[in-house]
């Protein structure tokens, strides 16, 4: 995993992110949606099953999240209900990346989420949302010649993620497993 500078953040006792040194505009991105920031901003989301994938051009000082719900969408309609689903999402975040000039090789882009939270079915063998959500943020990826920095993907924890877009960087908390009720 990438090594975060930790100097540049610190988390209130309720566990309410805070960015020591600066004060920062603060946006939480949903299930489905994203958010692309032109300048300094804290860009916060919880994860279960569903992907993120950050991405940051350190020459612009642009950074972008999408938070993607589902893995494949089966009808693109150009609507911004398309952006819960994470091969969308990515693309939409990568084209805009384009668009401003950005050289895909200068990309910085981390991926995480994709837990299975839920318990699945002791015999069935068909693959979790959550590992689905992974394979297709990794393949969307590499179908659009981005390479992720590093990732956080899988496992059975839920995740917290903090990201500054004005330096990149990504905190990653992750949540306590949850307890499976009896029958």
């Amino acid at each position: 995993m990438h090594r975060l500078k930790r100097s540049h953040w610190a988390a209130s006792f309720d566990g309410t992110p805070a960015v020591t040194g600066a004060d920062l505009p603060t946006i939480r991105v949903q299930p489905g949606q994203l958010y692309l920031a032109r300048s300094p901003t804290l860009l916060l989301t919880i994860l279960g099953s569903c992907v993120s994938a950050t991405f940051w051009s350190a020459r612009l000082g642009v950074g972008a999240l999408c938070h993607g719900v589902l893995p494949r969408c089966p009808r693109v309609t150009g609507a911004a209900d398309d952006h819960r689903y994470v091969d969308i999402s990515i693309r939409y975040l990568a084209k805009q990346f384009d668009a401003l000039g950005v050289r895909r090789q200068e990309l910085e882009i981390k991926l995480f989420g994709g837990a299975d939270v839920l318990p699945v079915g002791g015999g069935d063998r068909k693959p979790t949302i959550g590992a689905m959500n992974c394979r297709v943020a990794l393949e969307v990826l590499k179908e659009e010649g981005l390479h992720p920095l590093t990732s956080d993907l899988g496992g059975v924890r839920g995740r917290t993620i903090q990201f500054h877009t004005g330096t990149g960087e990504v905190l990653v908390y992750r949540l306590a497993r949850s307890r499976t009720l009896p029958d």
